[in-house]
């Protein structure tokens, strides 16, 4: 798929809607398609490839976990087990830390002219093309998310990440400046060193590529720790950035868990700089652990709970399906869901009552399947946690107007499931629950639902769905976030940063802003005799 057409894949438009899906329909009818659901979840199917490499990668090559010990990664279709991955832990980390430092002090990476370093992640993103479907299956397996998303939408655009990080490499550069005096002065921008990054297990790829496109581009060395949940499809990409002409060392990849790998990686005093992804919890965590340690910088992106407002001059139908994409997409698992859905009170019922259909009649399955929506949650504590907070839900008061349930026996599927009446104060309001969970709160004016809005710890995004252009210019500016999406959803291009305000993180992936976080600015300020101008 071209990579033009990613973003409008990802970002789902307010022109798609279906008026068949968005019609009023009865629930005994969403009852009896909940337990069509269920029945064809018992039979799986085959995924299309063979997991190849379990393995830490460190020094360019495939090696055991220093202890010999592994761990399950477990398929979310049914709990078994997939295949036995390496278990990493701080003794590897070092190993791995030790390697990248060498590349960076000793080996070639930062000494290749920057045309040079662009064509091998050039040649990388070509390779990820290439091996399109593959990667996509590994991702679904291991996450549970729907083959077409990995395949038409996620891979595509981490080709597009990785090929414009590679259009990037030989762009940077300082500047001169003018000095009050006899006095030449110029800025160098210098890669920081041996970066370590953390990933998340609801986008791996997408997250991988995120931070190893900037970290690679300005010349960086790195260590990358993977989600436990997710550690597959990151190994298969290290053997292609190898394949790619990546010199041994620049890229580790290591596998294992948060408290000992993670840990490790964030209070290392031999890494340079961290970029974490995942819940604002642990990203205090990784803060604190860095500060202890050797100081170094921290960028992460945190969670949210983001608004997504439906105004009153809102075309409901078109409305309702792109808050249903906002909440819904990836199985609800999404750092910027749209999972606080304020509607406004002239068109709430029509609103709430379109939404229910739209839940009861969304597609749930085996993720391999064509034409599926929803696939399963990531493992079982996601899937546990999730139902816990519906429960809290109807026990707080909140009106369930669909789903609410497990589906099927097995595996981590969970009913696409929709609250209304639904009060500041609930926890189904205030937490983030990273599931199929829409909540739907009723709002009377933009000064009210403004206060609301930004009456949260977190900032990452918000969603706008209104045809007024002063409305729209209102609200973008008023909300405290780090991205507002005006009649659209989850646009991911490239070249748009991406990053919280508040507790929703620091710093920005993406973009050109994304850079400055991979790079030293350091000045260099000469002497000049007898100079000819200043």
């Amino acid at each position: 798929m071209a990579s033009r057409k990613v973003s409008s894949l990802l970002a789902r438009s307010f022109m798609s809607s279906s008026p068949s899906l968005l019609s009023l329909r009865g629930m005994n009818r969403g009852i009896q398609r909940y337990s069509n659901f269920a029945a064809a979840l018992e039979n799986t199917i085959t995924p299309p490839v063979k997991v190849e490499h379990t393995q830490l990668l460190i020094n360019g090559r495939f090696v055991d976990a220093a202890s010999g010990k592994t761990f399950p990664t477990l398929d979310p279709r049914n709990g078994e087990v997939i295949a036995q991955v390496a278990e990493g832990d701080a003794e590897d980390v070092n190993r791995a830390v030790a390697a990248a430092r060498k590349a960076f002090d000793e080996g070639p990476w930062p000494r290749m002219t920057a045309y040079e370093r662009s064509k091998i992640l050039f040649r990388l993103a070509d390779l990820i093309e290439k091996h399109n479907d593959e990667i996509a299956a590994l991702e679904t397996w291991d996450n549970g998310k729907p083959f077409e998303q990995s395949a038409k939408i996620e891979v595509p655009m981490i080709v597009r990440v990785f090929r414009y990080y590679a259009g990037w490499a030989d762009k940077i550069h300082g500047m001169t400046v003018p000095a009050d005096g006899p006095h030449h002065v110029q800025t160098l921008h210098e890669p920081i060193g041996v970066a370590g990054q953390i990933i998340p297990w609801n986008f791996p790829l997408l997250m991988l590529s995120w931070k190893l496109g900037p970290a690679l581009a300005c010349g960086n060395t790195l260590v990358l720790k993977t989600a436990e949940q997710t550690p597959l499809s990151a190994l298969l990409v290290g053997r292609l950035l190898h394949e790619a002409g990546l010199p041994e060392g620049v890229v580790n990849i290591v596998s294992g868990f948060g408290a000992t790998a993670g840990a490790a990686v964030a209070s290392h005093m031999d890494i340079d700089k961290v970029a974490f992804t995942g819940s604002t919890e642990v990203g205090k965590i990784i803060l604190e652990s860095a500060a202890k340690s050797n100081l170094k910088p921290v960028t992460l992106e945190l969670g949210d709970k983001s608004a997504f407002i439906v105004c009153e001059d809102a075309d409901v139908d078109k409305a309702v399906e792109l808050a249903h994409f906002a909440l819904f997409f990836n199985q609800g698992q999404c750092c910027c869901a749209g999972s606080r859905t304020f509607v406004h009170e002239r068109v709430y019922d029509e609103f709430v009552a379109k939404a229910k259909a739209r839940a009861v009649n969304r597609s749930v399955g085996d993720p391999f399947k064509s034409g599926i929506e929803q696939g399963p949650q990531v493992d079982s504590e996601q899937f546990n946690k999730i139902l816990k907070y519906i429960k809290h839900g109807v026990e707080s008061g909140a009106t369930l107007q669909a789903g609410g349930d497990r589906l099927g026996s097995k595996g981590y599927y969970i009913q696409p499931t929709v609250f209304s009446d639904v009060k500041d104060d609930m926890l189904i309001a205030t937490d983030e629950i990273f599931g199929p969970v829409q909540t739907i709160l009723k709002f009377k004016d933009l000064d009210e639902v403004i206060a609301r809005a930004n009456k949260s710890m977190y900032g990452l995004a918000a969603g706008v769905f209104t045809q007024n252009l002063d409305t729209a210019n209102r609200l973008m500016r008023a909300l405290r976030v780090g991205t507002v999406w005006i009649n659209c959803f989850d646009l991911f291009d490239a070249t748009i940063p991406f990053g919280g305000y508040k507790m929703s993180g620091i710093g920005r992936e993406k973009s050109l802003y994304s850079l400055s976080h991979y790079l030293q600015v350091k000045a260099v300020v000469t002497s000049l005799k007898n100079p000819a101008w200043l």
